[in-house]
C-alpha cells in the first residue's frame, strides 16, 4: 500500500472548518444550532407542531446540552409530508432534489439550495482529503448517480477537492474493471459489497487487483465490518476507509476516517451536531455509550433536520487525527437491520465476522429466514472460494465452522449451507443480505 496516502493532512490544506479550536467549534455549533431550530420552527408547518407540543421554542436553546429538550424527527415525518412538506424554503430556491429508493413505503425526499449545495461538496472534500485524497488525484465513482445522493454527492466533492472524476456509476463490472485498469484513477468510491464484486472480475480477467493504480477506497451506504476491511485491502493492495452519510442529514460526507488512523469516522461537527440515545428508552447516552445516532443539520438552509434517528447503531468517542471533531465508531448494525430469532437478537454484521474468518469461504453470504412448525429459522448461505470448490471436506467443515460459531458467539442455532462461486445475488449498490421467506401473517 502506498505510504504517501497514509501521511497526515498538510496545515495548507485543511479548510477554515479543519482549523477550529474546541472552544471556538462549540460556540460555533451554539450559534447554528440556535439559528437552525428558529429556521425549522418558522418556515416547516411540522416542527412548529411538534415543538409546540413539547413546549419548547427556539429560544428555549441556551446551551448545547439543551437540546435534548427538543423532539425527534424520524424518517416517518419526511414520508408524512411527502413530497415537500419539509422543505424550509420556497420552491424557486430548491437548486436539486434526491430520493430514497422508497422499497420500504413512499421515498424521503430532500431539497438542497445553492449554499447547501456547496457546503455538502465542501464536507465531502473534507472527507475525501482525509482519506488521503490530494488535488490531481483521478477519482473512480462507483456509487449510483440519479436520486441517490451517493454519486452526484461523491461526484462534485472530488471536483471541489480538486480531484480529476470519472463518473462511472454502478453496473456494467466487467467494464468497469477495464476502465479501473485503463484509466488509472488512485481512488475508488463505491459500497464496500460491490468492491468485492469487482475483486472477483479483477480475478475472473487474470488481473491481480494489487498490481492496479488504486491506491484507495472510500467506502460507504452500508455497514461493513473490521474483516470486510482486512478482506479488501490484502487482495486490492489499497487503505479501505469509510465514509458516513445519509440523504435525509445531507448524502455521503457526514463523517469520514482518517487514512492515517482508521479509527473511526470523524464527524464534521461544524455542520452536524450528533448526539447518541437508547433506542429503546430515548435517553441521550453518555460519551462512549453505545446507542442510536441522531444528527441536527447546523447549516442546511432546504431541509433542516432535527435529532433526526438515523437508527444507525454506534458510539461518540473523542477526536484524534482530526480533532476536535469527535468520532462516531464504524456502524456495523442498524436498529432496523436487527432479526429476533427465538428470542436472540442478530444482526448481519455478526454473521458477517464469523464468515470472513472462517477459511476457504468468500466474504459472499445471505441470510434467509423461514418458518417451519411455527418457529423461525435462519439459514446462513455463504459461497466456498473458487479454489476450493472442489473439495468436499472443505465445504463441510466450513459450514460446521459457521454453525458452531454462530451458536457460540451470537447464542443462536443456526443452519448453514456452503454454495458454489457466483451463486448468490451480487448488488451494484445496496446489498440486502436478509432474505425474508416468511408467511405474512
Amino acid at each position: 500500500m502506498s505510504e504517501r496516502l497514509g501521511a497526515p493532512l498538510p496545515a495548507d490544506l485543511r479548510d477554515e472548518g479543519e482549523r477550529l479550536t474546541a472552544d471556538e467549534l462549540a460556540a460555533l455549533q451554539l450559534t447554528r444550532l440556535r439559528q437552525t431550530l428558529r429556521h425549522a420552527y418558522d418556515h416547516v408547518e411540522l416542527y412548529r407542531r411538534k415543538f409546540d407540543a413539547a413546549g419548547v421554542t427556539p429560544e428555549d436553546c441556551r446551551s448545547l446540552a439543551d437540546l435534548a429538550k427538543f423532539p425527534f424527527t424520524s424518517k416517518a415525518d419526511l414520508r408524512e409530508t411527502y413530497p415537500y412538506g419539509m422543505f424550509a424554503v420556497p420552491m424557486e430556491q430548491v437548486r436539486r432534489v434526491h430520493a430514497s429508493s422508497g422499497t420500504t413505503g413512499r421515498p424521503t425526499v430532500v431539497g438542497y439550495t445553492e449554499n447547501d449545495l456547496s457546503m455538502w461538496a465542501d464536507v465531502v472534500a473534507r472527507s475525501i482529503r482525509a482519506a488521503g485524497g490530494r488535488p490531481g488525484h483521478k477519482v473512480h465513482v462507483s456509487y449510483g448517480y440519479g436520486l441517490f445522493t451517493g454519486g452526484l454527492g461523491a461526484h462534485y466533492g472530488a471536483e471541489r477537492a480538486g480531484c480529476t472524476v470519472i463518473p462511472v456509476s454502478g453496473g456494467m463490472t466487467a467494464r468497469q474493471v477495464q476502465l479501473i485498469v485503463d484509466f488509472r484513477p488512485e481512488i475508488i468510491m463505491v459500497t464496500p459489497s460491490y468492491m468485492l464484486t469487482l475483486l472477483d472480475e479483477f480475478e475472473r480477467q487474470g488481473v491481480d487487483p494489487r498490481t492496479t493504480s488504486l491506491r484507495v477506497g472510500i467506502f460507504g451506504a452500508e455497514p461493513w465490518t473490521e474483516q470486510m476491511r482486512t478482506e479488501i485491502e490484502e487482495r486490492a493492495g489499497i487503505h479501505a476507509v469509510d465514509i458516513y452519510g445519509l440523504s435525509e442529514v445531507i448524502g455521503p460526507g457526514v463523517a469520514a476516517e482518517c487514512v492515517e488512523t482508521k479509527d473511526g469516522l470523524h464527524v464534521w461537527e461544524d455542520h452536524f451536531l450528533p448526539e447518541v440515545v437508547d433506542p429503546v428508552t430515548d435517553e441521550v447516552l453518555a460519551p462512549g455509550e453505545r446507542g442510536e445516532l441522531l444528527f441536527t443539520s447546523l447549516t442546511k438552509e432546504a431541509l433542516p433536520v432535527i435529532r433526526y434517528r438515523t437508527r444507525d447503531l454506534t458510539r461518540l468517542l473523542p477526536g484524534t487525527a482530526r480533532a476536535p471533531f469527535r468520532r462516531m465508531e464504524k456502524v456495523t448494525g442498524r436498529c432496523d437491520d436487527m432479526i429476533i430469532l427465538r428470542g436472540v437478537n442478530v444482526f448481519p454484521s455478526q454473521i458477517e465476522e464469523i464468515v470472513l474468518r472462517t477459511p476457504g469461504v468468500a466474504p459472499h453470504f445471505q441470510l434467509v429466514l423461514t418458518r417451519r412448525e411455527r418457529m423461525d429459522r435462519l439459514t446462513v448461505r455463504a459461497e466456498v472460494r473458487p479454489d476450493r470448490a472442489a473439495d468436499p471436506a472443505l465445504r463441510t467443515a466450513a459450514a460446521e465452522a459457521i454453525g458452531h460459531a454462530v451458536k457460540d458467539g451470537v447464542g443462536v442455532s443456526v443452519g448453514v449451507e456452503i454454495v458454489d462461486p457466483d451463486t448468490l445475488e451480487r448488488s451494484a449498490g445496496k446489498l440486502q443480505r436478509v432474505k425474508d421467506l416468511r408467511p405474512k401473517d
